[in-house]
Parts: structure tokens; C-alpha cells; sequence
């Protein structure tokens, strides 16, 4: 008994000199997330530059150690939906995604920052409101470059967008693409492709990318398929057509042999409220098909866009200024006020930004507030 002690003690004795590891940054008593949608587990988060070390039970100090006692810790989130492409020219911290965990910035919905040709870029500069730069790429790649460059706290990435494809070849038409254009689409989604562009977004609720059909985006979504990426789409319906919509998305993704996502899913309008367990049922027997569809959405019962969206589509042609011109003609705008059919009541659009200064006085009021402070009726 005695000798057995004995033989312990030096063994004892050198356990205790092992040096203690020592991480840049420990993060301890955390509620852990690790993504997988399990439950959470309580431990500690050892990191080291940019690598996380360890995760559990961690033995070790940190340089710099924070308690995570009564909080979460989690993946950074991925923002599907990011509007952040000039801010990020401004301001490459990303502050205000960065403060609410966001660490993914994914832009383009059927718009990108590239590939312009000169007039796209003209467009571009002069709609340019409180953030002033220069358009100094021309391609999607030049752009992500041009913000690698720049330096940006978060990761970021990009889809190329059809209508920003259809507006390079075709601008603002809305006619069926020839197949000579969209050959000439397809080549330059292929570059932006190349350029590292995620896979092909359409917004089809706007102009000019409503006006690809089924076929052409078929075609586009081809290559985006041939490079591993996915086709992503803002459908061109969220209430009336909804069905409708989801069904085109379900098409595109066979036809082409490609993932594809919808975008912030929803059923808009109380009374298309039902559709939504048809939507699950169509998504579900695709998947069951072997299709790849999914979706992301967020969680609140609200919608921002602009308020052009509210006209007819007639009257949306050809872009804003051709707009405004018919908004202008007298004997046109009788036409457009009996044509606007509103989903939601003017109670229930909230102006929340203004380019013009001069109406910035309005920000914050409800449409309803607007009309009855100008003595107008608001429908």
C-alpha cells in the first residue's frame, strides 16, 4: 500500500505542473447554439485568431475572457435578403446588422451592383440619395472586389439579378426577350458567375425583371445551375396568385435542375391567409420529388417597398420616369385611380423614407395621416 502511494505522488506531481492552455479569448458560462436546431447546451467557447479552439468543458484562461452567464451564444446569422450594398460603400462596419448577430450579408434580389453597362451606370448615379459614391466597377466581380478592397466587418456575398441582366440587354421593355438577347443574358450570367455570383435572383414583383418569362428564366437558372449555384426569387405573386407563383418557382427548379429558394415566404392579405398550408403541401411533394425547395421569411405581419408598387402595372412600364409622366397627364391619372386596387388600406401604409427633403415631414405617418393633413382624399 505504502509503495503504490509512493509511485503515485510523482505522477500526481507532474499532473499539476501541466501547463494551464491559454486561449486569445474565452467565452464561459454561455447558453450554446451550435446551429443544428438541437437543444442548447451550458458551456465554454475558447477561441484563437479566427478559429474557434474548443467547445464544451474547456481547461484553459484567456487572455481576454467574457461571461456569457444568462445569455446565447450562437452561429453568426445569415441575412438572405441584404440590402446593405451601398451601405457597406459608406460604412463597410455593418454596425447595424453586426449589433443583432448578423455576420452574412447575401444581396441581389433581382437586382445586382453589377454587370452595368453605361446607361445602368448614368441611372445609377442619379439616383443616388444621402450616400453619394462613384461607380468605379462595371462587373458583379469588380463590385465584390471593390468591397474587399474596402475592407467590410462582415462576410458578404451576392446573387446576379435577371432584372439587372434584362436591363443591360434589353432595358425596361416589357416584351418576351429574343433568343439572341437571352443568349446574351446568359453569357453574362455566366461571367458573374465565374466572378463568384451565389446563383440567379429575380424580384418579379418589379421591373424590369416581371417581365422574364418562365422559359427565359428556365434558361438563366441553367446557368447558374452548370457553376453549383441556386435560383432565388422574390415570387411574382405574395397574395392573389400565390399558388401560381409558387408553382413557377417549383417549374424553374425542375426545368433547370437547380436548388431554389423563395423569398421572405408569406401569404399577403387576410384573405389569402389559407393558402399558406396549400403553399407547405406544394413545397413538400416537390422535396418528395427530389426538388430542393426551400424558403426563409421573417416573423413579424408587415412588408417594406416602395409605393410605386401600389399603381397598376401599366402605369409601372418602362420604369419611374415613365411613371411619373403618366402620373403627370390628367386624363391618365382619372385612369390610374380607378385602376389602383390597394391590398392594404392607406391606415395601414406606413412612409417610413423620402429622397425629395421637402417631404421628409411625412416620415413616420400613415398614408391616411398624409391625405387628410393635405385636405386630400387618399384613395
Amino acid at each position: 500500500m505504502r509503495l503504490t502511494n509512493l509511485l503515485l505522488l510523482p505522477v500526481l506531481i507532474l499532473a499539476a505542473c501541466q501547463p494551464t492552455e491559454t486561449y486569445d479569448i474565452l467565452i464561459t458560462n454561455a447558453t450554446i447554439y451550435d446551429g443544428s436546431g438541437g437543444a442548447p447546451v451550458q458551456g465554454s467557447i475558447a477561441i484563437n485568431a479566427d478559429t474557434i479552439a474548443a467547445i464544451g468543458e474547456v481547461k484553459g484562461t484567456g487572455k481576454t475572457t467574457y461571461d456569457a452567464g444568462g445569455k446565447a451564444v450562437a452561429p453568426g446569422f445569415i441575412n438572405m435578403l441584404s440590402w446593405a450594398n451601398v451601405a457597406l460603400i459608406e460604412d463597410g462596419r455593418s454596425l447595424s446588422d453586426l449589433k443583432q448577430g448578423v455576420t452574412l450579408e447575401v444581396m441581389g434580389e433581382g437586382r445586382s451592383m453589377g454587370p452595368l453597362n453605361e446607361e445602368m451606370k448614368t441611372e445609377m448615379k442619379e439616383n443616388q440619395s444621402d450616400i453619394q459614391y462613384d461607380i468605379s466597377w462595371t462587373t458583379l466581380g469588380e463590385y465584390l472586389q471593390f468591397l474587399e478592397n474596402k475592407g467590410v466587418a462582415t462576410n458578404f456575398a451576392s446573387f446576379v439579378g435577371n432584372g439587372t441582366l434584362r436591363q443591360h440587354v434589353i432595358g425596361y421593355e416589357n416584351r418576351p426577350a429574343t433568343p439572341e438577347e437571352i443568349e446574351a443574358m446568359k453569357e453574362l450570367a455566366a461571367q458573374a458567375m465565374a466572378e463568384g455570383a451565389v446563383g440567379l435572383s429575380s424580384s418579379l414583383l418589379y421591373a424590369p425583371s416581371r417581365y422574364a418569362s418562365t422559359a427565359e428564366l428556365i434558361e438563366l437558372s441553367k446557368v447558374a445551375s452548370g457553376y453549383g449555384g441556386i435560383y432565388i426569387s422574390h415570387i411574382r405573386s405574395e397574395g392573389e396568385e400565390l399558388l401560381e407563383s409558387v408553382q413557377e418557382l417549383i417549374d424553374i427548379a425542375r426545368g433547370a435542375d437547380i436548388p431554389a429558394e423563395i423569398y421572405h415566404l408569406k401569404a399577403s392579405g387576410e384573405r389569402n391567409w389559407p393558402k399558406l398550408d396549400t403553399v407547405f403541401a406544394m413545397i413538400e411533394a416537390a422535396r418528395d420529388e427530389g426538388l430542393a425547395i426551400t424558403a426563409d421569411m421573417y416573423t413579424y405581419p408587415a412588408s417594406s417597398t416602395g409605393l410605386h408598387t401600389q399603381l397598376p402595372e401599366w402605369v409601372r412600364e418602362g420604369g419611374v420616369e415613365a411613371a411619373l409622366e403618366r402620373m403627370a397627364d390628367p386624363a391618365q391619372r382619372d385612369k390610374i385611380l380607378q385602376d389602383i386596387e390597394f391590398e392594404h388600406g392607406p391606415d395601414k401604409i406606413l412612409l417610413v423614407g423620402f429622397r425629395n427633403p421637402d417631404l421628409r415631414q411625412y416620415q413616420g405617418k400613415f398614408l391616411s395621416e398624409v391625405a387628410e393633413a393635405l385636405g386630400k382624399p387618399a384613395t
